[in-house]
């Protein structure tokens, strides 16, 4: 009996997916996430969880290495897929599934492994991942810092697997074998000397904007500093959620409900990933199946209404709304501050009012559902809002950043992030950091 290639088989019927958004990739990364809903595939929610590794767009020269390093912490067996279009999904997946059953490839993928591991030398994994991807518990979003009662972080031995390189920083420290850094010593705000630790998230993370690197400096388990890039940004990729009214200035003619149900599904995609990240995946399911269902052409007669109740039903939450109030709070000269004055408007506030401004324009835009009235871009805007002064939406948002991580708490860091979700599919090609002060 072939024991090996039974047990390969077993696991390959219902494997754990790893998806990896590319920028540009949201269409892609959308059909994934709704082929695995179909074949109730679970999603893997670090490196050392996955089975498949799915890169859902095109890997630009500067994400390239971040991929790499999330593949090579996902333990044996192992299958890699890529899709650029949402046509080629289906056949990814296929395929990574029936690598994962072949004995014959599975060799094959341990001898690559193993001669990456023999040309890196004898001193270890330059990316902390290796061996401590394989050993790694094979945990949940409760273990990566997104619910604010956690400890904050995944588990350190893949989290340079999801975060990628140092980018750049300059410890000026040794590093432990793993290629994780020592912790070195400053002030703190109250001039105390106590460790401090550079610690990079993105961009490979799930429920993450695809491209994001957030690099934080802690002492304790507070943010002293912080910086934001954008890497992987395609020349004119163009965002997926902002195309109807590209279509407009384009001179087409595009009815409100289309740009209605773009700029609602876009919430319902930003909510997703926030509840996800808060912890509530029941209501982060449901809010990937509408939007699904809103892209897809539900009726508006029966979609608005469920739209309008699931936005209600959050909005309300006494238990989100008590773990997330006074979280991330930007106020008017922080983004003044930050060279985002006026740009901003829907992102002011704490992490609360920010999910809740999501659900009370849901329900507004359920009554433009089957609007058949041409759009008007100067009533109806995209879902981040207008660009102002030459500058993207997404742009002022990568701007003020930085300033609402400082002085938060680790937990609350991808809360922040989640509650602004910015869309660096808005932005130009080369885009800079954005730097705390």
């Amino acid at each position: 009996m072939d024991v090996t290639g039974l047990l390969l088989r077993a696991g390959a019927s219902r494997p754990h997916v790893m998806i990896a958004a590319m920028p540009g990739g949201t269409e892609v990364r959308l059909a994934a996430e709704a082929q695995l809903r179909r074949r109730g595939w679970p999603v893997a929610l670090t490196p050392a969880d996955a089975d498949v590794l799915l890169v859902a767009g095109a890997a630009a020269s500067d994400i390239t290495e971040a991929v790499e390093t999330a593949w090579a912490a996902v333990p044996a067996p192992r299958a890699r897929a890529h899709a650029t279009r949402p046509g080629e999904v289906t056949a990814a997946l296929d395929t990574a599934r029936a690598g994962l059953a072949s004995a014959a490839g599975q060799r094959l993928t341990a001898a690559a492994r193993a001669g990456s591991r023999a040309g890196r030398g004898n001193g270890g994994d330059q990316h902390g991942t290796g061996e401590h991807g394989e050993h790694a518990h094979r945990g949940g979003h409760d273990a990566g810092g997104h619910h604010p009662g956690s400890n904050g972080g995944h588990d350190m031995a893949g989290h340079e697997a999801m975060s990628g390189a140092h980018h750049g920083h300059d410890m000026g420290q040794m590093e432990m074998p793993a290629g994780l850094p020592l912790a070195g010593r400053a002030a703190d705000r109250d001039g105390l000397r106590l460790d401090q630790l550079h610690v990079p998230l993105g961009p490979i993370l799930p429920d993450w904007p695809a491209g994001l690197v957030v690099r934080l400096t802690l002492q304790g388990d507070v943010v002293q500093h912080a910086e934001a890039d954008a890497v992987g940004v395609a020349a004119d990729a163009g965002s997926f959620w902002a195309e109807p009214w590209r279509r407009v200035l384009a001179g087409e003619a595009v009815t409100t409900a289309v740009a209605a149900r773009r700029r609602a599904a876009a919430h319902l995609d930003s909510l997703a990933r926030f509840l996800a990240v808060a912890g509530w995946a029941g209501a982060a399911t449901a809010a990937c199946a509408l939007r699904d269902d809103t892209l897809g052409n539900r009726p508006a007669c029966t979609l608005g209404p469920a739209v309008r109740r699931f936005a209600a039903r959050v909005a309300r939450s006494r238990l989100l709304a008590w773990s997330t109030r006074g979280i991330g709070v930007l106020r008017p000269d922080d983004a003044a501050a930050a060279g985002a004055d006026g740009q901003v408007p829907r992102a002011t506030g704490d992490v609360t009012a920010r999910y809740r401004r999501w659900c009370g324009d849901l329900a507004d835009l359920t009554a433009l559902l089957d609007d058949d009235s041409l759009l008007d871009s100067s009533v109806l805007a995209p879902p981040r809002g207008r660009a102002a002064g030459g500058q993207a939406p997404s742009a002022a948002l990568l701007a003020v950043l930085p300033r609402l991580l400082e002085g938060a708490e680790f937990a609350a860091a991808r809360l922040i992030v989640a509650s602004l979700d910015p869309d660096l599919d808005e932005l130009p090609a080369g885009v800079g950091a954005g730097h705390g002060g």
